[in-house]
């Protein structure tokens, strides 16, 4: 029974991490290097990350610095950033690419609101799924009595309280974020 509660809590821990990665992508009119992390930029034919062909950094609260390792890649990397549909405009000054962030409507804020809402369903119904696949595997098990089952499900009941707890922790941390202005 141990086993399948420390794998259910792996599962549940997954869902989380998951989650905290999707949310990171959601800007909130600040500059974090993390909002490029998608972008690829085609350096000498192959589709790379744009961490490893630049450093990114934050001078300002609302403006990126791209500065490439080699600078023959940067109309690459200002390409990609426009390609990447992130609704940033790259200005080059032929040694570094600078984007500033452009300030969010509140409409642009309540749309990301809902995507971040969006993402924090997504984590909850993750959590469902291992919820209910922990308690098939503890149905299953025949060598314990029925008080043993319930006990079981009642431990794996208390991991998803604690997760969706964080669930909701996070989602109204990310919501508060996005709101202030």
């Amino acid at each position: 029974m141990e086993n399948i509660l420390m794998e259910t809590e792996m599962k549940m821990e997954e869902a989380i991490e998951k989650m905290e990665d999707r949310l990171l992508k959601i800007r909130a009119g600040r500059a974090n290097p993390s909002m490029l992390d998608g972008v690829q930029v085609e350096y000498y034919g192959v589709p790379t990350p744009l961490n490893q062909v630049a450093n990114v950094s934050v001078p300002e609260a609302r403006q990126l610095f791209v500065k490439p390792f080699d600078k023959g890649a940067l109309k690459e990397i200002e390409k990609a950033i426009v390609e990447a549909n992130l609704g940033l405009n790259p200005t080059n000054n032929g040694e570094f690419v600078f984007i500033t962030i452009p300030a969010l409507t509140e409409e642009t804020r309540r749309d990301y609101v809902k995507n971040a809402k969006s993402i924090a369903e997504d984590a909850r119904i993750a959590l469902r799924n291992a919820r209910q696949e922990a308690n098939n595997e503890i149905k299953k098990m025949d060598d314990f009595s029925e008080d043993d089952i319930k006990a079981g499900q009642a431990d794996v009941q208390d991991l998803i309280d604690k997760y969706n707890k964080l669930v909701d922790d996070k989602f109204k941390a990310k919501e508060e974020e996005l709101m202030t202005v």
